[in-house]
Parts: C-alpha cells; structure tokens; sequence
C-alpha cells in the first residue's frame, strides 16, 4: 500500500516515515514540499495520504480540497495531522474531504490504529472496485448475447419478407447501409445509427402478408391491387409493435412510415413533415434511392444521376430535404456500399 506522507517538518516527516515502514505491505512516499506532495498524489493513485495542516504555499485544507476535485480520489482516505485546539480548522477539513485526524505531537499508540483503520476503508474500497469491473465485464458478455440474438432475429425476419418479395438480400444490405449513412450525416447519436442499421431491413417485413399473385406480379398492379399493397406497412408494425428489443421496437416505426411522404401525401396515414418520425424519414430517402439505381425484373437500373436529380426534385415533397441533403453529401461513402454490396447478377 503506498502512503503519502506531506509534512515540511523533516522530523515529523522523518518520525511518520519510519512508523509506516513498520506497518505490512506498506511504502512511505514523502514529501517536504506539500506542491510536489500533491502533484505526485494528482498523477499517481495513493492509497493513503497523511496531510499536516500548517504548511507553506497550501496548507492542508486546501492540499486536501484540489486533491478531491477528481472525481477518482473519492475513495482515497485523508488523514490530517493538526493540533487538538484547531477545531475549526477540522471542520474545514472534514468540508473538503478529510477522513479522520491525527493529534499533535503524533503518537506511535494513536499512529498505528488510525493508519490500520483507513487501510482497510481502503482495501474494502479497492475491493468493491474490482468487483464492480467484473460486474461490468459480467454484464457486457450478458448485453453482447442478447444483441447477438436480437441481430439473428432481425436477420430472419428480414430475410424471411425477402423470399416473398422480388428484391434481392443485397437491396436490404445497401438500403440498411444508406440508412446508417444519412443518420451519420444528420450528426444522430452512435446508439441510433447502430439500431437503424439493424431495424431498416425489416422495412418491408408486412410485405409477407401480401397475397403472391400481388407481390410477385411482374407488371403495374390495378388500382385495387395497389390498394391491398398498400396495406404492407400496416401489417408490418402489427407484426413488430410492442416488442421489448428497442431494434425492433424502431423497425416497427420503419415499417409503419416508410411510405409516408414529406408532403402528406404518403401512406398509411398520410402524415406529414416531422410528424413522420425521423427513422421513417430516412428509410424512405434510402430505399427508393437503391430501388430506382437496382434493376428489377420489370424495370432496369436507373443511373445514379437519374436517381440523384430524383430525390433532388421531390425535397420537400416526397421527401424529407435534410434527409436526401445527407445522403447526397456523402456521395463516396454512397459509392462504397454500392460497391460493396453488388447484387449477385452485378458481382
């Protein structure tokens, strides 16, 4: 156990010193010059600091007050050395953080048990640390698990609508991966950019519940064909609401607003602006971006020119201008999950 001992009284220095070297397992630090004292205590962790009150340059109120501004020596035990008379000086002490006090002139009799005590604080505070890390440790295999579970329940789910549905697993990788990237873009929070990746391909999960000779119809759907498609979305959320995961709890958002439009003019509800929630936004950008540059059995690819003067023509619109501004303002990374993720007759 390291001691800090800070006295710039050399025999009360030298007397402190050699009573800790009789103490187990423990090594005397000292220090005359109380600066030097607590610049080694600030850069190093002790395990115990002996602090006199009356020094020069700070005395031990104030050495112990700029020791506890870090947060990290709380559990660090202060005793100080002041004389019996110098109440209010202890009262100031215990304010900045002392522990507990040792009388002047020191006494080995009152030395040895108060340096005992706050040795095992000490050892005991050390102790809850570590197992706190393990506890931690403990509890981010636990958290890794049930993401890894959550991942391949996504996954299924997402490839599950894919069977059913013409397009192919690497639109649902870019599309997902565009997502990512306009999130990135809008400068959103490292937890909900990780959680539209995974949650945005099961955008088109209530497609499932889409008759076949509807889904897999290679021309333009009749009016009333695209009125049963238009459904999709809501048999989507159906299929996604009220579950505990978070992932999935936003893809049943995706699912349900993907088709809305920046103008109303969308399905199911006809939503409007911000009033479709920001992940419903940023699908709508990403899918119909991959959709129009992808060839389908009933159209060909789009260029990506077309596909960009597009989204540019229906900001405000069909979209959400922030959304498609993020996307076409990183048209590298853009390039790159195409690249990427090529469909299998590309690759």
């Amino acid at each position: 156990m390291k001691i800090a001992i800070v006295d710039d009284t050399p025999l009360n220095l030298t007397l402190m010193q050699a009573l800790v070297s009789k103490l187990h397992d423990c090594e005397p630090i000292p220090f005359v010059d109380p600066v030097e004292g607590l610049a080694w205590c600030q850069a190093n962790e002790p395990d115990l600091i002996i602090v006199d009150y009356m020094m020069p340059g700070i005395d031990g109120v104030e050495f112990i007050r700029q020791f506890r501004a870090r947060a990290e020596h709380d559990d660090v035990p202060i005793l100080m050395v002041t004389a019996d008379h110098e109440r209010q000086t202890r009262y100031n002490a215990l304010q900045s953080g002392a522990t507990d006090f040792l009388n002047k002139p020191v006494d080995r009799n009152e030395f040895q048990p108060r340096v005992h005590n706050m040795l095992a604080l000490r050892r005991a505070h050390l102790s809850t640390r570590l197992r706190a890390a393990e506890l931690e440790g403990e509890v981010r295999k636990a958290t890794a698990t049930i993401h890894q579970r959550e991942e391949e329940t996504v996954t299924r789910l997402a490839r599950a609508a894919e069977f059913r549905d013409p397009e192919t697993g690497a639109h649902i990788q870019r599309m997902a991966h565009y997502s990512a990237l306009i999130a990135r873009q809008l400068e959103q929070a490292a937890d909900f950019c990780t959680k539209i990746l995974l949650a945005a391909p099961m955008h088109d999960v209530g497609k499932l519940g889409i008759p076949d000779h509807i889904l897999m119809k290679p021309g333009r759907l009749t009016t009333e064909e695209f009125e049963q498609m238009k459904r999709h979305p809501l048999i989507g959320y159906d299929i996604l609401k009220d579950s505990s995961s978070p992932v999935i709890g936003m893809a049943a958002v995706i699912a349900l607003t993907h088709h809305e439009k920046f103008d109303g003019s969308g399905y199911p509800h006809g939503a409007r602006g911000e009033d479709i929630p920001l992940e419903g936004r940023i699908v709508a950008v990403a899918d119909v971006f991959d959709a129009l540059t992808s060839s389908r059995p009933y159209k060909p690819a789009w260029s990506l020119e077309a596909a960009e003067h597009f989204l540019r023509e229906g900001r405000g619109s069909h979209f959400d201008p922030m959304c498609v501004d993020a996307l076409l303002s990183d048209w590298n990374g853009v390039l790159q999950i195409r690249n990427r993720f090529r469909d299998a007759a590309d690759a």
